[in-house]
């Protein structure tokens, strides 16, 4: 006899199925060609990445990480990629998180306080939404899409309401990506930081920038919107993931020291995560590498003229 649970879930797979919007997980064939992956730099198939990523394979070292960072889980080599990847997008801090899931998250559920504002792009990925809802900050609006118009007017209206915004006691969050992957646009974050100066002479406007979609692809040797633009002392969080363009796993919260200090006590995904292994750091640091020495760039144009010589 099935269960109400079982039932539930079949009658509601079902219902996906007749609208055409049942998942599924695929394997690609081996003679295909990828369009569609987040692959952008096509690192994964590289040769030389792998070469690199071997070569810090070498010699003894820990399989596992030995559980969350706080506990057993940290190392001399996750602080000095830290250090140096944050240095490279112009940061004055860098804390490594398993997932750009995870770290989202986990800024969005632990920083803005009891009182803040949270304003969105609508576009925002699924894991701003997902701390969003486990944030103390009631008060979340959404703004029409890469619209400086939108965001406006919504900040307007909440200045209209809420004193302590005006008076500068309480906070505004603003959450944008740089890139879009739906769409490949580009958020207007010049615009949007001048929009906040106007809005909230009192410092108290706080831009949280998702770069997952812009890691290795824009900006200087693939550093990014915000260092395109020279932004780095303007945003307050930036988000890169190397799970895109970096073909690994994980992603770097970049910020000032106290708000990494703030994550490293507060962010529960990072708190109660067994943290990432050695190989898993080893492949994020040879990938970086690759950034940093602008191969990444010649390794995709190459990969580009194998699939169509005419580019």
């Amino acid at each position: 006899m099935m269960s109400n649970l079982t039932e539930t879930m079949r009658n509601t797979l079902e219902r996906r199925r007749e609208r055409s919007g049942l998942r599924g997980l695929t394997i690609a064939s081996d003679n295909s060609t990828d369009f569609s992956s987040n692959d952008f730099l096509s690192l994964r198939s590289s040769a030389q990445l792998r070469a690199a990523y071997m070569q810090h394979l070498t010699g003894e070292f820990d399989l596992g990480s030995g559980g969350s960072r706080l506990l057993d889980g940290n190392s001399k080599f996750a602080e000095q990629l830290e250090t140096d990847i944050a240095a490279f997008h112009g940061a004055a801090a860098g804390l490594l998180f398993n997932s750009g899931f995870d770290a989202n998250s986990g800024v969005y559920a632990c920083v803005p306080q009891a009182g803040d504002v949270v304003l969105y792009d609508e576009y925002i990925h699924a894991s701003v939404h997902e701390g969003m809802r486990l944030s103390r900050a009631r008060t979340r609006l959404s703004f029409a899409h890469n619209s400086v118009a939108s965001l406006r007017e919504t900040l307007e209206s909440i200045k209209r309401v809420n004193s302590s915004i005006m008076s500068g006691n309480a906070n505004v969050f603003i959450g944008v990506e740089s890139v879009y992957s739906m769409d490949g646009d580009v958020a207007p974050l010049a615009d949007i930081v001048r929009c906040m100066d106007e809005l909230l002479p009192m410092n108290n406007g706080y831009i949280i920038v998702d770069e997952a979609h812009a890691t290795g692809v824009v900006g200087p040797r693939g550093a990014g919107l915000v260092c395109d633009l020279g932004l780095q002392n303007r945003v307050f969080v930036r988000v890169h993931t190397f799970g895109k363009a970096l073909s690994c796993n994980g992603a770097i919260v970049l910020c000032s020291d106290i708000t990494r200090q703030y994550l490293v006590n507060y962010a529960r995904p990072l708190i109660y995560s067994t943290f990432m292994s050695y190989p898993a750091l080893a492949a994020i640091r040879s990938s970086y590498e690759l950034l940093w020495s602008g191969k990444a760039e010649t390794i995709a144009t190459e990969q580009t003229m194998e699939i169509n010589p005419t580019l």
